[in-house]
């Protein structure tokens, strides 16, 4: 797979990597067994997907535990990324709550160095900002896991460009994380269920940081694969209750999301799902998107985005898809 740098480091890193926490949390996971997940793991480092995200939250530790135990003896192969500051409050039916006092973050760090089977994480992120707790003083503690030498950089997740102002001036941002893909256009969201504010581009900030932007969810959580015609979730299953997948949002989105996908998918002979994440890199090589499957055939798909090159003309078609539904 091609590589690009981590650029507050310089390390070289797969251009896609790979989210984990469809192994363990809020997705239907048919059945896997525990040598099932632990071979897309390693699948995923072999097809040089090495930029591999978890987090606290994912089953309640389940995922870390899980990434530890399948990729342990990997460790110099990995560039291992896991999150703090949100955790399960219920594995069933899923529910978070957020945690950023000093304390938590201290104490969930060492939890995460066990659970990972490592001395040291290579990218912490706060999960979320906790509305009840300073950022500065959430942040303060997370630089101060850098010192102690428990984690080599720390970055944010969902957050503004203000946000991620504020922190960088305490602490240098590694990585911003959030969900953006082709029906999800602005990193750091608005309204009640989010964090952030539109109207700072949080992309940018990153290429002027010198950080990285991490791409959650570039698949559209599946539905950008063009797979899921006919699929029903279970109660467990997140999608099940999310707007976009609805019937009548479903039906909708075949036209206006899936169409442009397919023509330009055809014009290179690619996957949707290479084309989908494809367009997510196009800011730039600070851009890392990590798409997460369970399959180890989509896993394969996925990797060829690290080598498809969209035209203008493709950027342009794609910039003008627009969703019906809401995100959350």
């Amino acid at each position: 797979m091609r590589q690009v740098e981590f650029t507050p480091s310089g390390e070289r890193v797969g251009a896609v990597g790979y989210g984990a926490m469809g192994l363990s949390w809020v997705y239907d996971r048919h059945g896997l067994t525990e040598r099932q997940k632990h071979e897309v793991l390693g699948l995923a480092v072999d097809l040089g997907a090495n930029f591999v995200d978890t987090a606290v939250l994912y089953g309640g530790g389940a995922n870390e535990e899980l990434v530890g135990a399948a990729l342990g003896g990997r460790r110099d192969e990995v560039f291992l990324c896991s999150k703090t500051g949100l955790r399960a409050a219920s594995l069933e039916p899923p529910r978070t709550e957020r945690c950023g006092h000093p304390d938590e973050v201290r104490r969930s760090v060492e939890d995460s160095l066990r659970r990972l089977r490592t001395d040291v994480v290579d990218l912490y992120y706060l999960h979320r900002v906790d509305p009840g707790v300073p950022l500065e003083e959430t942040w303060g503690a997370m630089a101060e896991l850098v010192a102690a030498g428990k984690v080599r950089h720390v970055g944010l997740s969902e957050v503004s460009a203000e946000q991620a102002d504020r922190a960088h001036a305490i602490h240098p941002v590694a990585a911003v994380q959030s969900e953006y893909s082709l029906w999800t256009r602005n990193p750091g969201g608005s309204g009640p269920t989010a964090d952030g504010d539109p109207s700072g581009d949080v992309v940018s900030w990153c290429a002027e940081h010198r950080a990285m932007f991490v791409p959650f969810s570039p698949l559209g959580r599946g539905y950008l694969t063009g797979g899921l015609a006919g699929r029903t979730f279970s109660a467990s299953d997140f999608r099940s209750r999310n707007p976009r997948f609805t019937a009548e949002a479903v039906a909708a989105n075949e036209d206006a999301v899936l169409g442009p996908l397919r023509e330009v998918a055809h014009r290179h002979e690619a996957s949707l799902a290479a084309v989908a994440i494809a367009w997510t890199m196009a800011p730039g090589e600070h851009v890392l998107p990590i798409p997460g499957t369970t399959d180890p055939g989509h896993l394969r798909e996925d990797a060829t985005a690290a080598g498809l090159r969209l035209t203008a003309e493709d950027l342009e078609l794609l910039d003008g898809v627009v969703a019906v539904g809401d995100r959350y």
